[in-house]
C-alpha cells in the first residue's frame, strides 16, 4: 500500500489533487446534510442571517475558493501549504458547487427542481477530478507514447482532434459527454458521431431539411430520457434530497 501511494500519488504530485477532491466531496456531503437537517427542523442548525438578510454557503465558499487558490499558488515548492491551499479550496468549491444552481438562475432555487442542477454540477466535478487523479490527462495527451510526446506537431494534433470531437459533442447537445471527452477523448467521438439531441443547434442547422434524421433523433432523445430521467432523479433525490413539491393551482389561488 505504502509503495502504490508513493508511485501513483506523491510521486507524479497529486497529492494536492486528493486533498481538494476530498475536501470537495465531504464538504459538499456535510453541507447537503446540514441543509436538510435545517429543513426537516432538526438539530441545532439554522440559516445564518446579518441584519435580515440570509448569508447563503456560497458566500464563504467564495472566499474559500480565492483564498485556497491564491494560497496554493503562493506556497508552490512548499508541500504542506500547496496541502493546505488545496485542501482550503476543496472545501470552498463544494460550498459554491453547492449552490450552483442559484448562481446559474440568480434565485434561491435550493429546493426546487431547477436546484437539481448543483447535484449534477457536483457530481460532474467529483467525476472529472477522479478521473484525473487516476491518471487521465486532458485531451488525450496522456495517450502518447514518449517518441509522440517529443513531436510537439503530433502532440498538437492529438490536442486539436480531440477538443473538435468534444466540441462536436457539445453543439449537437450532448453536455455531458463532451466534457468527459475532454478528459477520456473516446468519450467525445462517441458524442460526435452518434445522432444530435432533436433541440440542439446541429439538429436545428442539420437535420432542418432531413426529416428522418430529425424523426430518429426525436424517438431516440425520448427513449433515453424514459429510460434514464427516473433512475437519474432517484440517485439526485438520495444524494441532495428531493426538491419542494410544486404548488397546485389550488394553493396558488389561496
Amino acid at each position: 500500500m505504502g509503495d502504490w501511494w508513493y508511485r501513483n500519488i506523491v510521486e507524479p504530485g497529486k497529492l494536492p489533487l486528493l486533498l481538494a477532491l476530498a475536501a470537495f466531496v465531504l464538504t459538499f456531503l456535510v453541507t447537503r446534510l446540514i441543509t436538510r437537517l435545517i429543513r426537516a427542523g432538526r438539530g441545532p442548525f439554522g440559516n445564518v442571517r446579518a441584519g435580515g438578510l440570509h448569508i447563503h454557503h456560497v458566500v464563504p465558499g467564495v472566499v474559500l475558493t480565492v483564498l485556497g487558490g491564491f494560497g496554493a499558488f503562493a506556497a508552490a515548492g512548499h508541500d504542506a501549504g500547496t496541502a493546505v491551499g488545496a485542501t482550503v479550496f476543496g472545501i470552498g468549491t463544494g460550498l459554491v458547487l453547492d449552490e450552483f444552481a442559484l448562481i446559474l438562475h440568480l434565485d434561491d432555487v435550493y429546493w426546487t427542481e431547477a436546484g437539481r442542477r448543483s447535484v449534477e454540477a457536483v457530481v460532474l466535478t467529483a467525476s472529472l477530478g477522479g478521473l484525473i487523479l487516476v491518471g487521465f490527462s486532458p485531451l488525450g495527451v496522456d495517450n502518447l507514447s514518449p517518441d509522440e510526446a517529443q513531436d510537439r506537431l503530433t502532440v498538437v494534433r492529438t490536442a486539436a482532434a480531440s477538443f473538435f470531437c468534444a466540441l462536436v459533442s457539445l453543439v449537437k447537445g450532448k453536455t455531458r459527454l463532451a466534457i468527459f471527452g475532454v478528459i477520456v477523448p473516446v468519450v467525445a467521438l462517441v458524442g460526435a458521431v452518434r445522432l444530435a439531441r432533436p433541440d440542439s443547434p446541429w439538429a436545428r442547422r442539420f437535420y432542418r431539411r432531413r426529416p428522418r434524421a430529425r424523426a430518429r433523433a426525436t424517438l431516440r432523445a425520448y427513449r433515453h430520457d424514459r429510460r434514464w430521467a427516473g433512475p437519474s432523479r432517484v440517485l439526485q433525490d438520495w444524494i441532495g434530497g428531493r426538491p419542494d413539491p410544486l404548488p397546485t393551482r389550488a394553493a396558488e389561488r389561496r
